[in-house]
């Protein structure tokens, strides 16, 4: 054999090899993917309150409807109402379905406002589903039940300032800013606490006289406190009508008193409409990415995921990737002006 006919030869066997090791590589299906593996779960923010307890519930279902069953390893990282969260999964997890993440609701908002310290685009994110889209839940603004104020026209009424507890982030802190700015209302918003549990335990003190905090969050926590009303809701967002819970408590855009005020309303409650997000790092594979989100589907009408939800009086009514995605859209067409002041009211400072 000619030495140019043997270096032909010795192309053609190790092209044959690679082929052979690196073909079922290339053609790994999901399945043989994530067979063994394990998926971080990044929870944006602290124990113990709804989010981590839904956060913790997908983690124990999700696994199951995904092809090979990999197992969810949950992982609180808490800070910066989830920018801290939401910056690690777009800038550092590894972006082949082996971490995902449980953001705050105002997390990819926070993205659209344009903020200094995000470090994401939510609109290139791979969004998987949202537990919630606020159809069966409100966040009402509450006092302390022996707080002089019965409605939220005693407010300003009294003339009395209403100390509200708030987190450094989220929409605790800013559905309470925007109570005070928009609205018109006298409050003296309070804020530093690490989580719904510490405001209420403030309000236990008479640190503080109440706060803004989910009604699904508030019974899945404290449902003592909301059987004996030791709480009294004044004012709901995230609604545009009442619901059924509080028929005889204002939604805020009702209780707005201009158009500018309730177009600020309107803006700030697009998040509810993604209570509960879940989501991956941007350029997914495409197959591990649709994986995600069809097991998102199959999971929340699973019946012992429901049953489990209602068990930690988790709230459900989801919405998938799609649906999600709308309503970030939704979000970033929002006229410049409005954001601006939004972003004004955010930052305002106690």
């Amino acid at each position: 054999m000619s030495p140019a006919a043997r270096n032909i030869l010795l192309g053609a066997l190790c092209i044959g090899l690679m082929a052979e090791v690196m073909g079922p590589a290339a053609a790994q299906s999901v399945e043989e993917f994530y067979r063994g593996k394990s998926i971080n779960l990044i929870l944006g923010f602290s124990t113990g309150g709804l989010n981590d307890i839904a956060g913790r519930l997908v983690g124990q279902h999700l696994g199951r409807f995904i092809p090979g069953q990999p197992r969810i390893v949950p992982q609180n990282l808490p800070g910066a109402g989830g920018l801290i969260a939401a910056n690690t999964l777009y800038n550092v997890s590894p972006r082949d379905g082996t971490v995902i993440g449980a953001l705050d609701r105002n997390t990819a908002q926070t993205g659209i406002r344009g903020i200094a310290n995000v470090k994401f685009d939510a609109l290139k994110m791979t969004w998987i589903g949202s537990l919630s889209d606020y159809a069966i839940d409100a966040y009402p603004l509450f006092v302390d039940a022996r707080h002089p104020a019965k409605t939220i026209d005693d407010i300003n009424r009294l003339n009395l300032p209403t100390r509200l507890g708030a987190t450094g982030g989220g929409s605790n802190m800013l559905i309470s800013l925007l109570a005070k700015e928009a609205l018109g209302l006298n409050l003296k918003v309070i804020r530093g606490y690490t989580g719904g549990p510490n405001i209420l335990l403030a309000v236990e003190r008479g640190e503080v006289d109440g706060l803004t905090i989910g009604l699904s969050a508030l019974i899945a926590e404290h449902p003592d406190k909301w059987e004996r009303r030791d709480l009294r809701p004044l004012l709901q967002f995230g609604r545009s009508s009442r619901f059924s819970a509080l028929p005889d408590i204002p939604t805020a855009r009702e209780f707005a008193p201009n158009a500018d005020a309730r177009a600020l309303v309107e803006f700030a409650e697009l998040p509810f409409l993604v209570s509960q997000p879940f989501v991956a790092p941007p350029n997914l594979p495409a197959e591990r990415a649709q994986a995600l989100q069809r097991a998102f589907i199959q999971m929340v009408q699973d019946e012992a995921f429901i049953a489990d939800a209602k068990r930690r009086r988790v709230e459900l009514s989801p919405i998938g990737s799609s649906a999600m995605l709308a309503v970030l859209q939704r979000a970033a067409a929002t006229p410049r002006p409005i954001i601006d002041r939004f972003n004004a009211i955010a930052e305002t400072a106690n």
